[in-house]
Formats: C-alpha cells, sequence, structure tokens
C-alpha cells in the first residue's frame, strides 16, 4: 500500500509538473502587442461632452397603434446602442408597419412622417426609401448637436438578457447592423463607401466582450493578448482584430445627403402632439422625446460623459479599447452608475489632423440635466491612467 500511495504521489507530481510545464508554454505564447498610450494631461483633454440616451427597458420599443384616427409607429429607445441597432432596427420597424393590422393599406405613395432626426429617424427614413416608399418626411426640433453625433462609435451591442423573446429582436437587429457597417468597410455597399472601418477592438476578457456573441455570425474569434505599453505597464486583454468602428459624424452627414437628394423633405419643427402633423402614418423617432410626446414614463436618460483628447499621434489611437471598471457603483445622489474605460479614434468635424480620440465613459441612469454629475470626468481620466500605468 505505501508503494503504491508513494507511486501515487510521485506520477500525480509528474502530472503537475507536466501540467504547469504546458500551462507555462501555452502562457508564453501568448501574443505580446506594444501600444503607446494616449497623451492624457491636461493640455491634451479638450471638449467635455455631457450627453443623454434614450433607454427603454432591455429593448427598444417597437409597436404600432392607431392614436387620433392616425397610425403610429413607435421607434426608440435604444439606449447607448443606437449606432449598434440602428440600420437592423430600422429594419425590423418598416417591416413590422408594413405587416401591421393598421397599415393594411400602406401603399408606396402614402405619405409618411418621421419624428426625429438622430439616428434612428434617419435609419428608418433611409430604410423606407429603399423600399421604395416616395412621401417622406423628417420632422425635427433640430438637426444637430443631438446624442448621435457624440456617441464614440463602434459596433458593441449588448444582447445578453434574460427575456428571451426581448434578446432575439435584440439579436437580429445587431446582425443586420453588422452586414450593414460590415459592407461600408469591406468597400461593398452599392451607397456608402465610407463611414465604417475595421479595427482592433480590446476588452478584458470574453464575458465583459459585447463582441463574443457575434463569433461565427460575422466576427472572428478571439484571441489572448498582453499589451505591453512600455512604460513597466502591461494589460491582459482578449482582442477581435475585426472590430468595427462607426465614423458617426461621417454616416449623419452622408444619410442625410442620400435622403435630401432622394426626396426626402427635412421640416425643422418642435411637434408637441401628433395633430400638428398632417399625414395619417407617423413614425416616432422622438428618443427621449417621448417622454413628453407620449407621456412614456419607461424611457429614461441615461447620462453619458466623453472627453474629446487633442494633439495626439493618430497612430497611437488606431484601435478600439474597452475597459469595464465599475458595473454596479452608486454615486453621492443614490444614482447608479456604470464606470467604462473606453478610447476610440473618434474626431469632431474640421478638427486638425492630430486632434483626434475619445476617452468615454459613463452610463447614469436617470440622471438628468439638474444632476450633470460632473465630478465624472474626472473619475473617466483618472480610470484611463491607471488602465495605462501613466503616473500622475
Amino acid at each position: 500500500m505505501k508503494k503504491l500511495l508513494t507511486g501515487f504521489t510521485l506520477g500525480l507530481s509528474l502530472c503537475l509538473m507536466q501540467s504547469a510545464g504546458y500551462a507555462q508554454q501555452a502562457s508564453s505564447n501568448i501574443e505580446v502587442r506594444k501600444m503607446n498610450p494616449p497623451n492624457l494631461s491636461d493640455a491634451h483633454l479638450g471638449k467635455k461632452i455631457l450627453c443623454y440616451r434614450p433607454k427603454y427597458q432591455e429593448a427598444p420599443r417597437l409597436s404600432i397603434e392607431t392614436t387620433e384616427n392616425k397610425i403610429i409607429a413607435h421607434h426608440y429607445g435604444h439606449g447607448g446602442a443606437g449606432w449598434s441597432l440602428g440600420p437592423g432596427s430600422a429594419k425590423q420597424l418598416v417591416e413590422l408597419l408594413k405587416g401591421s393590422e393598421q397599415a393594411k393599406s400602406l401603399t408606396k405613395e402614402t405619405p409618411i412622417t418621421i419624428i426625429g432626426a438622430g439616428v434612428i429617424g434617419l435609419y428608418t427614413a433611409y430604410m423606407l426609401e429603399q423600399q421604395g416608399y416616395k412621401h417622406i418626411t423628417v420632422v425635427a426640433e433640430k438637426f444637430n448637436q443631438m446624442p448621435s453625433y457624440y456617441a464614440g462609435g463602434t459596433f458593441s451591442p449588448e444582447v445578453r438578457m434574460k427575456d428571451r423573446q426581448q434578446k432575439t429582436q435584440k439579436y437580429n437587429m445587431a446582425i443586420e447592423s453588422l452586414r450593414f457597417y460590415r459592407s461600408i468597410a469591406h468597400q461593398q455597399h452599392p451607397i456608402f463607401k465610407t463611414g465604417a472601418r475595421t479595427l482592433p477592438a480590446y476588452f478584458q476578457d470574453t464575458t465583459e466582450s459585447t463582441l463574443e456573441p457575434f463569433v461565427g455570425d460575422g466576427i472572428l474569434p478571439h484571441k489572448p493578448v498582453v499589451l505591453d505599453f512600455g512604460n513597466g505597464k502591461t494589460q491582459s486583454m482578449v482582442v477581435y482584430d475585426d472590430g468595427l468602428f462607426i465614423d458617426v459624424e461621417g454616416m449623419m452627414h452622408q444619410l442625410t445627403r442620400y435622403l435630401k437628394k432622394n426626396k426626402v423633405k427635412f421640416v425643422k419643427k418642435k411637434i408637441t402632439a401628433f395633430s400638428e402633423i398632417k399625414d395619417n402614418v407617423i413614425i416616432n423617432c422622438s428618443g427621449l422625446g417621448a417622454r413628453e410626446l407620449v407621456s412614456d414614463n419607461e424611457v429614461i436618460p441615461a447620462q453619458g460623459h466623453l472627453i474629446m483628447l487633442k494633439n495626439q499621434n493618430p497612430k497611437d489611437l488606431e484601435q478600439l479599447m474597452v475597459y469595464l471598471f465599475e458595473a454596479n457603483a452608486v454615486n453621492e445622489r443614490g444614482q447608479k452608475v456604470i464606470r467604462v474605460f473606453y478610447l476610440f479614434p473618434k474626431r469632431s468635424p474640421k478638427s486638425a489632423k492630430n486632434d483626434v480620440g475619445v476617452l468615454g465613459g459613463t452610463y447614469v441612469l436617470g440622471a438628468t440635466p439638474e444632476t450633470p454629475n460632473e465630478e465624472e470626468f474626472d473619475i473617466l481620466v483618472k480610470n484611463a491612467k491607471t488602465f495605462y500605468g501613466i503616473k500622475e
């Protein structure tokens, strides 16, 4: 028995030694990528941006109803995923409208008014135009300085949720959007030749990655990597080398130009009631405006903090970086805060060549202009410096 135990112990020890050797060998095979951190001194921090996204439950609101003898299609509440879901969401909404009992008499000649000129309103107009509808009007209080312009600009939808129906709906939106942006990035889209491009997307692990659910459906498998920032600081991450960066300002301008060229009307006006619109078919893409327009208190503002960078080396910012610092923080006002460090090569319109990069970001559910939470800007910079190992 003693010999048996001794043999077992020796064998186990050898196995553990071999396993350790294999683990060390596997670890040594992980790719190390050298990367220069961005400049984060005060002189390199530009405009601070405070914006509000319309959050509606776990998935956007897509529904059809009849109000005041008008057919109303609701299309809002994408939270921080307006750009990620926009093309697919708009396509779903148009199909829902066409197949609804309320709109069974809808023809390509039927006048349709869209309320809202953000990313969701413009993509909805685009999808209608693509399907041959000839009389489309976009009505909005303003056509610039909207949350759609302030977004970082990546394909990063969150589709992991408990409700199976909402999960399927949101996943299908995302897949359609992924195809749309990838066709632009690969120069295969028949209309848009710029506006999206492929960049490596880094996450701390697959659990926090928003791209992992799409592996095999348009996204290549992740790879483990170690990022070496050249200052003694390293980060173990996973990378998807075919992540998608969206030029949000460029896409907004392209969509607007295309729609105007194809006779879509744009009217600047604040709509406070559907009765102010003469058309009998209305698509409500009013975002947070739905709280007032249709008394929908289920659409909640999600406050975000971003900082534009300046005087950078553009080559150092050719990646999408995402790292979750705090998922369940609570600020001094009792508001739940998600603090994510992210860095994308976003540019402002007409910016100088080296003024590139956006530092984000926060997600403060229920915060309003009355509670701007401006201390989050300092926390944002502090987290970024911690990530890169930049000393104060």
